[in-house]
């Protein structure tokens, strides 16, 4: 075992990676990427075309239709063998292309929200994609970023790290700028790893170690591995041991009672496989990667960037929301608009002392800081000098700066109201007097501050402790004994776009609930202006007091929580998680990233911290709750046309190979040969490509919609019964009243079934009538197109070739008949068939 990263001296790790502390020189890196590869943790690497191909000819039952096809090349049937082999390479070669578009367009679209680090190349600080980092790399990193990869620390001020990924240690471990003797990855004080996150502080580091040779990237194919399923997944899982169920009580229960009818060994297995082959939907792997790819493009042009494609069916069954306030409800324009002391007058001593603080605090910079430091650009703070602080995390709610100003030396102290209360002991008169707070002076300031709050403003409360005149160094315990200043007052205006926005996902079936760490009162005033439907309000305190059942007992009746912790957010997703709801949650800071992995679909936007845009699924391009309201649409009409090529290739592929089952047991021949049948297969496969490209009418995206089996099931046995019942009557009309010999049955019943199976997506596409609800045009066009190539191939020229022949005229006129009947029959049913699958 050779010497840990961490226990290695700085100079001699620097010198070990050729770098100095002022980081690699842009060539350099350049080589050493070209050399390691990139900064990735692929626990999924891109198959390239071979591999995709073999992949697709190791699925069960292209491996049957292969075998099938050597099996009629052994025995001297050519001519199937050379069908067979096209049918199953056109069916892959397609799957494969449209695949490897997909994918591509949804990898771009990740690349475009990749998560970027702050690097010194050549001396100078550049912003590159974490991507691009190698061994040497020197990167600074503030409060909100993640690690970017493996190395030590170089230079640190109250840098704190979040482990938990990597030690399941919830707290914040400090990191410091020294040489560590521990030896596990938990005790070493210097060191950081890729996927952790900076919760406070700033420092930089010396990569030692990325992708895949960092900690995490150890662990990453076993994390991968445990990774539980989506919903979407599990739906699509169920979906198939449902068809596989189906097909193989079908294949052996007509391969059982050929043998017993003392069919030809030879022709009852190809039929019973290509029986097998009619009933699957080849191309649900094809239409699922190409719909959500394609919904995932029409939602980056509505401002919403999928990361994970999965995520478009969570967004779309998603039941509550859950979102903070700040730029969702508000235009994150924060402004100071007042500084009032204890008598509730402002103050230029408050607002002095908030400025001094907010200048030389380090770790995370909000909007409020800005805002003070916009509104004291006037105060003069040269004659003030930091020595040292103790940056603002969310357990303690407050950040200190230890500041000099010629002898005197303040701890000065900002953060929430009654935080800043709690530890105080006297407070600053007007004219500057320090007395003791006693019980009608706390009262008096409990007042000012509720009085302001409930007019819908923010507070935070500013407080300052004097010391010894030789400190340098502060900690949090020194946050005690403090002189109660007064408070910044900040008014964040309320968005115009948020009351429709809210409107429209309340219309859309999103419950819209309010997390915030602000005081109950703001909360309640924003919610008031306006005018949102909310009911109940819980608080931060109350939830503490309850434990995870209590709490979900609770949930979903409240639609406001006010002063929440991090940790409190992600037990409130839990808990409405647990009740059957489908969540989403929109955050953006270091807090929320635990709530974030914790929902169904985890949102983030455009401009939030590297962790809480890592932990997302989807990204906001604009933080506006009417950009959400457009990707749950999006996302549903994707998720339905997905459903729409569900419900054609479990009802009408199921109800036509039922049929041609029984009719192989009374005929005494097939009703299609095993390579006509394979070829309606291709040609009705053909015909769905246009799905991803089809309209969805507004009734399909009202409601949230997720994958209901029973529905499903209910669907394809009304509607396989249907489909059923016109075969049967199309099999007595052709040996009945026109005596029909095999080769003309078989051409008509191929083309009464193409005709039959294509068109009834027109129908089954929609709950409306119709003619009501027209398609897309490219749907139009590859459903008429594939059916006009099937009467062709059946009645052309190359008919002969697949057993086909020329039909009379009054036999095409009857299947004209049948087909009518069967769209007129198939539209009336639907609204029953599709009854249990709408919420």
């Amino acid at each position: 075992m050779g010497v840990a990263f961490w226990q290695e001296p700085v100079e001699a790790a620097l010198r070990r990676v050729g770098s100095s502390g002022a980081g690699l020189g842009a060539a350099e890196a350049a080589a050493r990427l070209a050399a390691e590869g990139p900064n990735t943790i692929a626990t999924t690497a891109k198959r390239s075309l071979v591999r995709r191909i073999l992949r697709k000819l190791a699925e069960p039952l292209v491996a049957i239709l292969i075998i099938a096809a050597a099996v009629s090349g052994a025995s001297g049937d050519w001519t199937s063998f050379a069908i067979i082999i096209v049918v199953v390479f056109l069916s892959i070669a397609l799957d494969v292309f449209q695949e490897t578009r997909a994918e591509a367009a949804a990898e771009a679209l990740k690349r475009s929200v990749a998560v970027r680090a702050e690097v010194l190349r050549d001396g100078a600080a550049h912003e590159v994609p974490v991507e691009a980092l190698v061994v040497g790399d020197v990167v600074r990193l503030a409060a909100g970023d993640l690690v970017p990869a493996d190395g030590i620390v170089l230079s640190a001020r109250g840098l704190h790290v979040n482990e938990a990924l990597l030690t399941g240690e919830p707290y914040p471990v400090e990191k410091v700028a020294t040489t560590s003797t521990a030896d596990t990855p938990a005790e070493a004080a210097n060191a950081l790893f890729a996927g952790t996150s900076v919760v406070s502080g700033e420092g930089t580091m010396l990569i030692l170690a990325t992708g895949r040779a960092t900690e995490f990237g150890a662990i990453a194919a076993d994390l991968s591995a445990n990774e539980p399923p989506t919903a979407f997944e599990r739906g699509l899982h169920q979906l198939g041991m449902l068809i596989l169920r189906l097909t193989i009580f079908l294949v052996l229960f007509v391969l059982l009672a050929h043998l017993v009818f003392a069919r030809p060994p030879l022709e009852s297995f190809l039929f019973a496989v290509a029986l097998a082959v009619g009933l699957t939907p080849e191309l649900l792997p094809m239409v699922v990667t190409v719909t959500l790819s394609r919904g995932a493009l029409r939602m980056a042009k509505k401002r919403v960037i999928v990361k994970r494609l999965a995520a478009i069916h969570d967004l779309g069954a998603m039941t509550v929301l859950c979102t903070d306030k700040t730029g969702t409800l508000t235009d994150a324009k924060i402004a100071l608009v007042g500084h009032p002391g204890a008598d509730g007058v402002d103050s230029a001593r408050v607002v002095a002392l908030a400025a001094v603080n907010s200048r030389f605090e380090t770790g995370i910079r909000s909007a409020l800081d800005e805002a003070i430091l916009a509104h004291a650009a006037d105060h003069d703070l040269a004659e003030w000098t930091k020595i040292d602080d103790v940056p603002f995390d969310f357990d303690r709610r407050r950040v200190s700066v230890l500041a000099a100003r010629g002898a005197e030396r303040l701890v000065v102290v900002k953060g929430a109201p009654e935080e800043m209360l709690a530890r105080a002991v006297s407070v600053e008169e007007a004219d500057g007097r320090v007395v003791p707070i006693d019980g009608a002076r706390r009262a008096a300031l409990t007042a000012i501050h509720d009085e302001r709050c409930a007019a819908g403003f923010r507070l935070l409360g500013v407080a300052y402790r004097i010391v010894e005149p030789d400190r340098v160094t502060i900690a949090a315990a020194d946050e005690t004994d403090l002189v109660f200043a007064g408070w910044c007052v900040f008014v964040d205006p309320p968005k115009a776009s948020a009351g429709p926005a809210v409107a429209r996902l309340e219309a859309q079936g999103v419950t819209v609930k309010v997390i915030s760490g602000d005081a109950a009162a703001v909360v309640k005033h924003l919610v008031g202006t306006l005018g949102l439907p909310a009911r109940g309000l819980m608080t931060g305190e109350e939830i503490a007091g309850l434990d995870d059942l209590q709490l979900a007992a609770r949930v979903t009746e409240v639609d406001l929580f006010a002063r929440v912790s991090p940790d409190q957010k992600m037990r409130i997703i839990r808990a409405l998680r647990a009740r059957g709801e489908t969540v989403g949650f929109l955050g953006d800071g270091v807090n929320d990233a635990p709530a974030i992995r914790a929902a169904d679909v985890g949102l983030s936007v455009d401009g939030a911290t590297d962790v809480a845009r890592e932990a997302a699924d989807m990204i906001l391009l604009a933080p506006d709750l009417s950009v959400l309201a457009d990707g749950v649409a999006e996302g549903r009409r994707t998720f339905a046309n997905i459903l729409k090529y569900v419900r054609m290739g479990t009802s009408s592929n199921f109800g036509n190979m039922l049929s041609m089952a029984l009719a192989s047991l009374v005929i005494p021949f097939l009703p299609l040969t095993p390579i006509q049948i394979l070829i309606n297969n291709l040609i009705y496969d053909l015909s769905e490509i246009g799905i991803p490209f089809d309209d969805v009418s507004e009734a399909e995206t009202a409601r949230p919609q997720a994958w209901d089996m029973r529905g499903l099931l209910v669907f394809t046995v009304m509607m396989g019964t249907l489909s059923s019942v016109f075969d049967i009557a199309t099999f007595a009309i052709l040996r009945l009243v026109y005596a029909a010999p095999a080769a003309e049955f078989q051409t008509a019943w191929f083309v009464e079934s193409m005709a039959t199976q294509i068109l009834v997506i027109f129908v089954i596409r929609t709950a409306a009538p119709f003619w009501r609800d027209r398609p897309h045009p490219i749907l139009t066009v590859t459903s008429l197109g594939a059916l006009a190539a099937a009467i062709w191939l059946a009645l052309g020229a190359f008919g002969p070739t697949f057993g086909f022949v020329m039909l009379p005229t009054s036999l095409l006129a009857t299947i004209g008949a049948l087909v009518v009947a069967y769209f007129g029959l198939a539209e009336a049913l639907k609204r029953r068939a599709l009854a249990p699958t709408r919420r």
